[in-house]
């Protein structure tokens, strides 16, 4: 397993990667900028939503993005306020791709 970038270096590139791809996104909610948790909600403005959250895979040996809720976006954001609540340190994107395009499987974002 490949040590994880710092978290706020990890979000900037992220972000900068869907700036490039023509993908509208922002910070929701900033954490903690060393070690804080990213969860990324895509919105496919049609009323739906789905927030990823990263994972670690025992059986493959790395970190992968898998999706923690999904349905109408007023749930989903239910669901980060939720994690928000015990996890302050938490770090939130909220991306529009009307498509669900999050880049989170591309080479040096999915693991």
């Amino acid at each position: 397993m490949q040590p994880r970038l710092r978290a706020e270096l990890w979000v900037r590139a992220y972000l900068k990667r869907l700036e490039l791809n023509n993908i509208p996104a922002y910070v929701a909610a900033r954490g903690q900028p060393d070690s804080g948790a990213v969860m990324i909600k895509c919105a496919t403005l049609d009323g739906l939503a789905k927030l990823y959250t990263r994972t670690f895979d025992y059986e493959a040996d790395c970190d992968i993005w898998t999706v923690l809720t999904e349905g109408p976006e007023a749930e989903v954001d239910q669901s980060i306020r939720k994690q928000r609540s015990f996890d302050p340190d938490l770090w939130v994107i909220e991306l529009e791709a009307r498509h669900g395009r999050t880049l989170l499987d591309e080479d040096g974002l999915k693991d």
